[in-house]
Order: structure tokens, then sequence, then C-alpha cells
């Protein structure tokens, strides 16, 4: 069983939200995409609170540590298939900002059971605002798409690609300080030696 604090109940909104944003954008009512846009909003603003009391409530835990980017990663892969389904998002642009979540998760898991742990980059931080702006107002604004939306989206993409390349160097070089620090220290010489 996992503690019950607000972060974490925070977190499971955000997950059980994530149908309800679905629906909402889906269904072909009058408000679906008003409905849709509060949706994403609240959860996406969730996921802002959550990690801020975690961290100064030390409330952090190891439910959080594994559901809170899940339920990040849920949101916005729901969000941007629903908008590829109603033709509002090119394909090939879900499948480079999914590709790169799904990527960067599996191998933040894999190097957090290494124990290494990635923290967050200025790249990583601009990445996730600017993704949640261009699909808050892709669901927010409907069609036709304006110009500058499609520029939002489009540099979505862009700062998308940079984090992620950004990620995978910082990746590195905290895997290669990992392997050094746990390599032996070469065996000191049995001779001593007497300077003269």
């Amino acid at each position: 069983m996992f503690a019950l604090n607000l972060p974490n109940v925070l977190t499971l909104l955000r997950i059980l939200l994530v149908p309800v944003l679905v629906v909402a954008l889906l269904d072909e009512t009058p408000n679906g995409d008003l409905l849709a846009a509060i949706v994403f909003a609240v959860a996406s603003l969730t996921d802002a609170i959550d990690g801020y009391l975690a961290r100064s409530r030390d409330a952090i835990t190891n439910f959080g540590k594994l559901m809170d980017p899940i339920a990040d990663k849920l949101l916005i892969v729901a969000a941007l298939v629903a908008l590829v389904s109603l033709d509002r998002l090119a394909g090939w642009v879900a499948m480079v900002i999914i590709a790169r979540e799904l990527t960067v998760t599996v191998t933040r898991m894999q190097a957090t059971q290494q124990g290494v742990v990635i923290a967050a980059t200025w790249w990583g931080k601009a990445k996730t605002i600017v993704q949640v702006a261009a699909i808050f107002f892709l669901i927010a604004v409907g069609e036709p798409t304006p110009a500058w939306v499609d520029g939002l989206v489009y540099g979505a993409v862009a700062i998308t690609v940079i984090s992620g390349v950004d990620y995978f160097f910082g990746l590195r070089r905290s895997l290669r300080g990992a392997a050094e620090a746990q390599r032996p220290e070469p065996a000191a010489s049995s001779q001593s030696r007497i300077d003269m």
C-alpha cells in the first residue's frame, strides 16, 4: 500500500482525469472543447503542484517517484492521440513527442535502478511548459488552427528533440561518472620508493 499523502492524491487525480479528457475531446457536444481545455489545464496544474508539495513537505515516496512521470506521460500521450484522431494535429508531430517521452521515461527508470538519478534540466522544464501550452491551445482554440498555434506546436517539436538530445548526453556523462566511481583503486606498489 502506498502512502496516502496530498502529492500522491494529486497524481492519482491526474491519472483519473485522463479518460475524462479523452471523452470530452472526442464527444461531439457543443462545450466539449471548453470542458477538455479545463480538464487538461487542471491536470497539468496538479503536475506542478504535487512536485512542489512533495519536495517542500519532504513527502517524496516510491509511489510518487514511479507514478508521477507515468501520470504526466499518460496525460500528454492521451491528448496527442485524441488530437490526431480529430485531425487537429499531424500524426508525425505526435509520434516525435511520444517517442521522446517514452524513451526518456524508460531509460530514466533503468538508470535509477543502477543508482543514477538524472535531475531535470532547464531544457526538460522548458519542454514541458511548451508542450502543455501547445496542447492546451490546440484543444481550446479548435479549428481552423491559427498560425501562431501552429508555430507553438512546431516550437514544441523542436524543443522536445533538443531536450531529448540534451538528456541523453547528460545520461551518458552520469553513467560514465558512476562507472568510474565504482572502479577499484589501483593497488599500491609493494616496494616503497625512497628519494635520495
